[in-house]
């Protein structure tokens, strides 16, 4: 029996609980009856613009930015023009030392052809002078001897 006056009384617990919860929706329902819900999409639409305004203004200048970047990519170069001016005075100076040290080999090339064409010339004149003076030869090759 205790335990149905337990159980009882949890029902009527639970039952007073249920009634302030209907009352309570009663009273949201009347709430809502009241208030009024525009129908319009005015404020919907209002927000949209707005928001399509400032999207349509970001994109505008977004090309902007783009079209700057176009020009300057038109006008941009691969290598820099000092870097262009530096290399071809390079090339110069290095052609003209090419042709410096070329004209220096050839001009030492030419004083020993001429040295070597002296040296031949001065032997034919000994050969020449020693056969006109034989005894001169003797002494000569008896000195070069004695050197030795």
């Amino acid at each position: 029996m205790k335990k149905l006056d337990e159980i009882m009384e949890l029902m009527t617990d639970e039952m007073a609980d249920f009634k302030l919860a209907i009352l309570q929706l009663k009273e949201y329902s009347k709430t809502l009856q009241n208030m009024s819900i525009p129908i319009t999409t005015e404020a919907l639409e209002k927000n949209l613009n707005t928001f399509l305004e400032k999207q349509e203004e970001k994109n505008h200048l977004k090309d902007d930015v783009l079209k700057s970047i176009d020009e300057k990519l038109k006008h941009a170069r691969l290598f820099p023009s000092y870097l262009l001016i530096l290399f071809g005075i390079l090339g110069i100076l290095s052609l003209g030392l090419l042709g410096y040290f070329g004209y220096t080999a050839k001009t030492a090339k030419e004083e020993k052809f001429e040295f070597f064409q002296m040296k031949v010339n001065l032997e034919n004149r000994y050969q020449e002078y020693f056969l006109e003076n034989p005894e001169l030869k003797e002494n000569y090759l008896r000195w070069l001897e004695g050197k030795k």
